[in-house]
């Protein structure tokens, strides 16, 4: 409690003193002045020895203005594309070839005993890898005949081929990989790193959500939600279809000017507030709405993919007017070069159970590789002929892995080839933003069940992230019910030995 008390006095001290400062000392030209001074000192980037926190709170109207790391990055913006659901990654990416040999077969009573499965009951059978394998590129990557345009690009990549997590149902290990934690309330990833960078681009969010597959992730919109941190740090989800961003538009009979101006006495009813009050999500509440009447111009310019060449359409495999995840690799390509920090795809559709033909591993996972594959490697190597891609850190992944023994239910084998949830093994790869090219870290054993050599846990991928983007995950924290907070909660270390 006591805490609580003294955070609490801390923050309104700080907030009258800045408060006190501007008032009787600039105007709002000054208060905009100081912003750029302490920004150029590297104010905004040193810890704050009070409470362990990076930067500070933000001056009123700016709280995603742009500010230095920690250290030097070797990332600037991030473009995370999620396969909700999560790829198998004994038929894409960890062949092996022991496991073939031990298909059709009861599997082993030693790989079960103590094991949780989400719907594994009884003994089910061994299942080989579906997918022909074969080496790649000059690193030798193993990747198989589901991903024949990934193939050609696998001296770009660094793959993480020992992932675990701690959960083995969707909607838990996908807050687990964007949060930090299993459970709802927590600031994503995207929303940390915003708060952290800020954002180069005045006229767009910082952090921009693009979903297809034509569902939403089981956790809903919480994987890119703010958490405690102030609102203005969540994603932003544009739609394909439509206006990008709903009501974003002005209303019917109301021009621009006159939205201006309801815009601006807005802000002065919340800004008269704020002083009242001092409650910084009002702050978020002004920045909003300005953001919002910005963006009426920015969005629609940087989700027009018309304007592109038919080359790069082509080459994406893109229909122009229909919304899919090709488009949204396009997109996530437009908006980082127009200063966007954080762009989030995610993809539904992957979770192959071997329930039904779309949900299994020989059909379903097939066909969803068959509609991104395409799209995913076009956006590569349309950011580094742009020279893009060396500060930019792409990475690819699902939530946990696949099991190497066949779904079977209340122990009947299901109709088509499937595989459960498995969160002891699963492979993520990254690209571009200053991790190895060509590069494959960790083992799993002959059958992919195990990680044996060189695991990541989810938190420590979340602290590599953050490095590369010149934080120390220890220190990019927020105060909140008496103690600073992190996206790694009280784990995670910068896997180094994936570093170029």
């Amino acid at each position: 409690m006591n805490k609580l008390l003294n955070e609490l006095q801390q923050a309104a001290a700080e907030r009258e003193t800045r408060r006190h400062f501007l008032h009787t000392c600039s105007t709002g030209l000054g208060a905009m002045a100081l912003s750029s001074v302490l920004s150029s000192c590297g104010f905004f980037g040193k810890g704050n020895p009070q409470n362990n926190t990076v930067g500070s709170a933000p001056l009123p109207g700016e709280p995603t203005a742009p500010h230095p790391s920690q250290f030097v990055p070797k990332a600037q913006r991030v473009i995370y594309i999620h396969m909700a659901g999560s790829p198998s990654q004994l038929e894409l990416f960890d062949y092996k070839p022991e496991l073939a040999k031990y298909n059709g077969k009861d599997c082993p009573q030693a790989l079960l005993e103590g094991k949780k499965f989400a719907f594994i009951r009884g003994v089910p059978k061994m299942l080989g890898p579906q997918g022909k394998f074969a080496q790649h590129g000059q690193s030798g990557a193993w990747v198989s005949d589901y991903l024949p345009h990934l193939q050609g690009v696998v001296d770009d990549i660094t793959f993480l081929k020992a992932m675990h997590t701690d959960q083995f149902n969707h909607a838990p290990a996908q807050l687990l990989m964007h949060t930090g934690s299993a459970r709802l309330g927590r600031p994503s990833m995207g929303s940390w790193v915003t708060y952290g960078l800020g954002t180069e681009n005045d006229n767009l969010p910082g952090y921009i959500v693009l979903a297809s597959g034509g569902k939403q992730p089981d956790a809903g919109k919480s994987i890119w939600g703010s958490g405690f941190l102030p609102t203005v740090y969540q994603g932003v989800q544009c739609r394909t279809d439509g206006d990008p961003v709903l009501y974003a538009s002005d209303p019917a009979g109301m021009n621009r000017d006159v939205r201006k101006q309801t815009i601006d006495a807005i802000s002065q009813i919340n800004q008269q507030q704020y002083d009242d009050v001092k409650d910084p999500e009002i702050l978020t509440r002004i920045a909003q709405y300005e953001l919002a009447f910005r963006m009426q111009m920015s969005v629609p310019d940087a989700m027009d993919i018309k304007s592109e060449p038919q080359y790069i359409l082509d080459s994406y495999g893109v229909d122009p007017n229909k919304g899919s995840f090709a488009r949204n690799c396009l997109l996530a390509r437009r908006l980082v070069e127009r200063g966007v920090r954080f762009v989030q795809l995610f993809d539904w559709g992957w979770d192959t159970h071997g329930t039904s033909a779309d949900g299994s591993i020989d059909i379903g996972l097939h066909t969803k590789c068959k509609e991104s594959d395409q799209a995913v490697v076009a956006l590569l190597q349309d950011l580094k002929q742009r020279g893009l891609l060396d500060d930019t850190l792409v990475v690819w992944g699902g939530e946990f892995g696949r099991t190497p023994m066949q779904e079977n239910r209340d122990g009947q084998v299901l109709p088509f080839m499937g595989r459960d949830h498995h969160l002891d093994a699963f492979t993520v790869w990254m690209a571009g933003g200053g991790v190895k090219k060509g590069f494959s870290y960790g083992e799993t054993d002959d059958i992919g069940y195990y990680g044996v050599k060189d695991k990541v846990h989810v938190h420590d991928l979340q602290a590599t992230i953050l490095h590369l983007l010149g934080f120390d995950h220890t220190k990019l924290t927020y105060q909140f019910q008496g103690r600073p907070f992190r996206l790694t909660d009280v784990a995670g270390k910068v896997v180094k030995p994936i570093l170029a």
